[in-house]
Formats: C-alpha cells, structure tokens, sequence
C-alpha cells in the first residue's frame, strides 16, 4: 500500500484533496493524521493540516462480488436472461455464464464474449483501483476453441513442414495467437511469428532451415 501525503488549510480539505486526486470516496482511502495545523496568531505562524492516504485494498470476496455485479448489470441492460456463478481461478476471476442464448454472447468467433470480458474487466480496474485477472466462460468455450485451436496449429505445421512453405493464418487476438505460438514452439522443425499492426495480428508459421548443407561444406 503506496501512502501520499496532502495538505489543505484544515483537516477536511487536505482529505477533500485526498479525495479528488483518487477520484475516490474517503471510506475508500486509508487516511492517517499527520498534522491537524493551526491558524497561527493573527494569521501569523500558521501551519497547514497534512494527511497521509492509499487506497484503501478490496477483499478478495468483496472483488468477486463486485466482477459478478457488473456482467449482471451488463447482461440485463443487454436484456439476456442468464445466471453468472463467480469464483476464484489460479489467482483470477472466473465468470460463468448460463444462458439460453450462448450462442449470442459467444459472438462470431468468440468476439462478443471478448468485448464483455474487456469491459468487465476495465470497470473492475476503474472501481477496486486494482488489476486483476479476469476470464469469462460459456458452456466451456474457452476449453472446446482452445483445443480447436490447438488441433488447427498442429495441422498447419505438418503442412509447413511438408511443403517447406511458410503459411499465414487469419488475423487473431492476443489470447488466440498465444495458443498457437504455445502449440507449436516444442516443435524444433517450426517457428511461428506475429505480423501486423493493432489487436488483431497474423500468426505465420516458418519452417525451420537444415544446417545440413554449410555442416558438409565445413567437413569437406
């Protein structure tokens, strides 16, 4: 916990800035006293009040509370009928949803249920003040593209490395291209690298050249 330290004429307003240099209510602020300050004599020798603030941590159970909350407000608004079960994950947030229309808020290849975790995620940063990991889940979609993904690099590496070929596959996000870098990169004959610019990047697989030839030329 990271401690500032503010001034003010009184008590209240060196709080009061505190406050608006957070962008945060007191009752979210650790705040010590350092000095109440005086007005001095006449207006002389006077001394200015000091507190000491930090944000103040959320418990880990007031967090998952929190991150339930706003994908339920987020899918009511939405008007989406569905049920959120929140727990803890290898030190992140997991979000199931149950739903009749899993298929809508999966989104075409899983872009809907992307923008919702980004939101979600960014409205739990913006109010706990911290950043924590966040993933949400569909009827096990996270499982079933990862392990599409997964079978989809291996086919594609078996290509590149019978044809000798690079190949390029279609744009993908950050989590997607991790997947396929990680599919691939215990595989010595390949190598894969991200081309492009913005969010949605190119995954191209390289085959590996054999040292073979310049091996021979140093023999002979």
């Amino acid at each position: 916990m990271e401690f500032l330290e503010f001034e003010g004429k009184t008590t209240e307003e060196a709080i009061k800035n505190a406050c608006a240099h957070f962008q945060l209510p007191p009752e979210n602020l650790e705040i010590e006293i350092v000095s109440v300050g005086s007005p001095g004599l006449f207006g002389l020798g006077s001394k200015r009040a000091k507190v000491r603030a930090a944000v103040r941590e959320v418990p880990e159970a007031d967090l998952l509370g929190q991150a339930q909350e706003i994908l339920e407000q987020i899918l009511a608004k939405m008007r989406e009928t569905a049920q959120v079960k929140a727990s803890w994950d290898n030190d992140r947030i997991t979000l199931k949803i149950e739903s009749a229309d899993a298929g809508l808020l999966i989104g075409k290849q899983g872009q809907t249920l992307e923008a919702l975790q980004y939101l979600v995620s960014k409205i739990l940063s913006k109010k706990s003040k911290r950043k924590t990991r966040l993933v949400i889940d569909i009827e096990s979609y996270r499982t079933r593209h990862c392990q599409a993904l997964t079978q989809m690099a291996l086919k594609y590496g078996d290509k590149v490395k019978k044809t000798g070929k690079p190949l390029t596959l279609s744009p993908m996000n950050p989590h997607d291209r991790r997947i396929v870098h990680l599919a691939l990169q215990g595989d010595a004959e390949l190598k894969t690298m991200s081309r492009g610019e913005g969010l949605y990047k190119k995954v191209v697989i390289y085959p590996v050249k054999k040292k073979e030839e310049s091996e021979d030329a140093n023999l002979s």
